[in-house]
């Protein structure tokens, strides 16, 4: 005789009201690394950084959160996902304070670098909560699709309100509009947040600590670099570097007697491809975040702040996204036709992207809105594929390895569709132009602003149509790309399905999604 399983209790309003407060910290946490694109300027004028000094303010916060990442997810399974949310929080609250009101640029970049650590313990504690208040599919789903969209607003917001903020007040207050949602976190998390941890959780371990970081950060830094300076020994020997001490953390995991990253998440056959799948959906997202900003500000010639305010239009539809995506799933389409096609929207934005010419300006950001509608839909699904299949137990583990993944699909991304773009502008430049109008198009603006009158124009038409022609082929190979995307996308997960009530990743069963 057979037994039905349990049907997974419903969410009610608590568990709403808890999603909620969970997402003002996932909102600042990503606007943080948008944040300082217009205070940047404002900061160097009243600490006077040096060049060096500059770069580790803006980008020392993602080096840290991207480094961190595996190591809190999994510290969060063992110590308490709301224990370490209510202290990343803390230290978050605490890391803006002092950056608001730093006087020097050596504090600015240690609170820059506390609100990194602050952030890696947000991210996947997020993310697990609402693993472990959810267990109802279907409420799942769409818990999910409100976290993916969150995540993916909160970039487009915090250059925005980095531009408003500094318009009117002081830099600091770009830091400062952390610490309400933070108390309000404090004050509510105990409340309305369950705690959960793995019952199991083993010895913590420590050695895996440095070699992820040490597995991550060069290669993330090498893969930045790459795109923005062009191809240099130094550089792709960072990234071999990282991807040396990777094989020693795989190396480590695979022998640890209780790894930082167990195993056995990959022996799900719904886990590896929907990790896969998701740095693919970042590859195309950020991709186009390169040659978009850009375009509008230097080939259209908005200034900083036009420019944010008109990127935020694409992020409007964002919104319906992941609830089309989830209510498809629900409706019975199946997962991997769903994933497919948002691969194949993704695609469709590059194919505009390739369409926009010197000035097209609601071109492109109708490239932008259909391209975002598709990365979203498709992250929104594979997070959820993913976290289903994990154990409920290492949840943490599981969400932070969805956005190491994500870091790791932006930085390649930036750097393979970079390195397409920069090429073809070298190639389509003229070759009697300035050596540094033939490496930039903003050091070839910059160059004709110095040239008199028709010499000067000239050179700036020059600049932006190779520039554009840049931004066409690599939205062409993206479009490729992600074709191909969508083609193994539902070839792969036509072959997966998950138990939904399952806790325990072994209980899968090969079927159509």
């Amino acid at each position: 005789m057979t037994t039905n399983p349990t049907p997974p209790a419903r969410a009610g309003r608590r568990e709403w009201t808890a999603l909620g407060v969970l997402m003002l910290p996932l909102l600042l946490v990503s606007m943080d690394v948008s944040v300082l694109y217009f205070a940047i300027p404002a900061i160097s004028a009243d600490l006077e950084p040096s060049g060096t000094q500059q770069l580790w303010i803006f980008d020392i916060y993602g080096f840290v959160l991207a480094g961190l990442l595996m190591t809190m997810g999994s510290l969060g399974d063992r110590i308490g996902r709301r224990r370490l949310l209510l202290f990343g929080a803390a230290a978050f609250g605490t890391a803006s304070l002092v950056a608001a009101y730093a006087n020097s640029a050596e504090t600015l970049i240690a609170a820059r670098a506390v609100l990194g650590i602050g952030g890696a313990t947000l991210m996947p504690s997020t993310m697990a909560l609402v693993r472990t208040m959810f267990t109802d599919p279907a409420q799942r789903t769409k818990a999910i699709g409100v976290w993916s969209g969150v995540m993916t607003a909160g970039i487009a917001l915090g250059s925005v309100l980095s531009g408003v903020l500094v318009e009117h007040f002081w830099w600091g207050s770009v830091f400062l509009v952390n610490l309400p949602a933070m108390v309000l976190l404090l004050v509510l998390g105990p409340v309305l947040l369950p705690e959960s941890k793995s019952p199991r959780p083993g010895r913590f371990d420590w050695l895996s600590v440095p070699l992820s970081m040490a597995a991550v950060l060069p290669v993330i830094y090498g893969l930045k670099e790459l795109a923005s300076q062009g191809w240099n020994v130094r550089y792709v020997m960072s990234v071999t570097v990282g991807l040396l001490f990777a094989a020693l953390f795989v190396h480590r995991q695979r022998t640890a007697e209780s790894p930082l990253i167990s195993p056995a998440l990959f022996r799900g056959r719904g886990f590896t491809p929907a990790v896969v799948l998701n740095l693919v959906a970042a590859f195309g997202m950020m991709g186009s975040a390169y040659f978009t900003t850009q375009y509008i500000q230097s080939v259209l010639d908005k200034s900083p702040l036009e420019a944010a305010l008109w990127s935020l239009l694409p992020s409007v539809p964002i919104g319906l996204a992941a609830p089309v995506s989830a209510q498809l799933v629900q409706r019975g389409v199946p997962r991997a036709y769903v994933v497919g096609t948002g691969f194949a929207v993704t695609a469709g934005g590059y194919v505009l992207l390739a369409l926009t010419g010197t000035d097209s300006l609601w071109l492109l950001l109708a490239a932008c809105a259909v391209l975002a509608c598709g990365v979203v839909a498709v992250m929104s699904q594979v997070a959820d594929l993913a976290l289903s299949a994990a154990p409920v137990e290492k949840a943490g583990a599981a969400s932070s390895l969805l956005e190491t993944g994500t870091e790791f699909g932006g930085a390649l991304s930036m750097a393979f569709l970079g390195s397409i773009g920069t090429a073809v502008y070298r190639r389509e430049i003229p070759a009697s132009a300035p050596a540094p109008a033939r490496e930039t198009l903003g050091g070839a603006l910059a160059v004709a602003d110095r040239l008199p009158g028709r010499a000067g124009d000239a050179l700036a038409t020059a600049a932006r149509e190779a520039f554009t022609s840049g931004m066409h082929a690599a939205a062409v190979t993206g479009a490729v790309l992600l074709v191909g995307a969508a083609a193994a996308a539902t070839v792969t997960l036509r072959r997966v399905r998950v138990r939904e009530n399952a806790g325990r990743a072994d209980q899968l069963s090969p079927s159509g999604v």
